[in-house]
């Protein structure tokens, strides 16, 4: 049975770098308050008038270059994103319009930091059970445009960033590579402990001048219950995955895990057992870019690593939902 392989991961962020003594400017914070509770240093926000399509758009034709692929090759979009361009159509059509490929099917995946591996895993299952052979799986998000940027919002405001990566995936029989094992969770009893209320449907109306006075339109999340929770799953359902494969966690070349939160990534590595040199971070660059994120930082990590092909790659992730799950891959 044939599996899902990485072909090649392009990438693509704003050219606005926003460092954290600009954040000083619009809330009472501090650089040093910023990076001791999440590591992070700076993050790039959009300029007017770019989106997570166009984003996702340009980490494609990156990825299509490196794999001298064409956009026709292309058989299906799965694209993971929280923070789409319109209310609908999601972003995959967009997408499919811009690299100019009527006709393709488009997925959108809205499980927000876990995104792109449950979009993973229909890639996955659909290569294995022969529906397509040549996928498209993007993470894209433009967070910059719905956050408070004051000190009221300033405990989520200063984690996120804009930015895409777009992972082309290929069907191999070759047993030294490719998808191994994905596992998937997903708890709602936590769903509003991070979440945006407004603008939904379960309101009549949807929006008003009222939602937007009272700031429930912008992101909100319990800290400290996400943090205790993520330390917690994340390296649960790595260990349950190496058990599944019959590998350990010194098989590893390299473990890239969500980027939410440095100090969450390292309690993680510490809990797992792992060596600096078998984890990846760039949160320091680019803030929590929720379903970008992992491919962001894979994408640095297999040349930063040396990475070579046949070497074991663990993802990780844990978000909103909440949701999270765990990938082993030979690169």
């Amino acid at each position: 049975m044939p599996r899902a392989a990485f072909v090649a991961i392009g990438t693509y962020v704003p050219d606005r770098v926003v460092t954290n003594a600009e954040l000083t400017k619009y809330m009472d914070t501090t650089e040093e308050w910023i990076v001791q509770r999440t590591g992070i240093q700076e993050r790039r926000w959009v300029e007017p008038g770019l989106g997570s399509a166009e984003m996702a758009h340009r980490a494609t034709r990156r990825a299509l270059d490196q794999a001298g692929w064409n956009p026709e090759d292309i058989e299906a979009i799965i694209f993971a994103s929280l923070s789409p361009d319109h209310m609908f159509p999601g972003d995959g059509c967009f997408l499919n319009a811009k690299l100019g490929i009527p006709g393709v099917p488009a997925l959108d995946v809205r499980n927000q930091c876990s995104g792109f591996l449950y979009g993973l895993s229909v890639a996955d299952a659909w290569i294995r059970t022969g529906t397509y052979k040549k996928i498209l799986l993007v993470g894209s998000e433009t967070h910059s445009t719905g956050l408070d940027v004051s000190t009221a919002g300033r405990d989520v405001s200063v984690i996120f960033g804009d930015g895409a990566a777009a992972a082309l995936l290929e069907a191999t029989d070759d047993p030294g590579r490719g998808v191994l094992a994905i596992e998937l969770h997903a708890d709602g009893r936590f769903a509003t402990d991070l979440w945006t209320d407004q603008p939904g449907s379960i309101h009549s109306p949807r929006n008003t001048h009222a939602m937007i006075d009272d700031g429930s339109g912008y992101p909100k999340m319990e800290g400290q219950k996400v943090f205790k929770h993520a330390i917690v799953r994340m390296p649960e359902v790595v260990r349950n995955l190496l058990g599944k494969t019959g590998l350990t966690t010194a098989d590893i070349k390299v473990f890239v895990p969500h980027q939410a939160n440095l100090r969450i990534a390292e309690t993680v590595q510490r809990s797992l057992g792992l060596r600096d040199d078998q984890v990846f971070n760039n949160i320091q660059k680019y803030g929590n870019t929720t379903a970008a994120s992992i491919p962001l930082a894979l994408a640095e990590a297999i040349p930063e690593r040396g990475v070579q092909r046949g070497d074991l790659v663990a993802l990780a992730a844990f978000g909103a939902g909440f949701t999270w799950g765990a990938a082993l891959a030979r690169w």
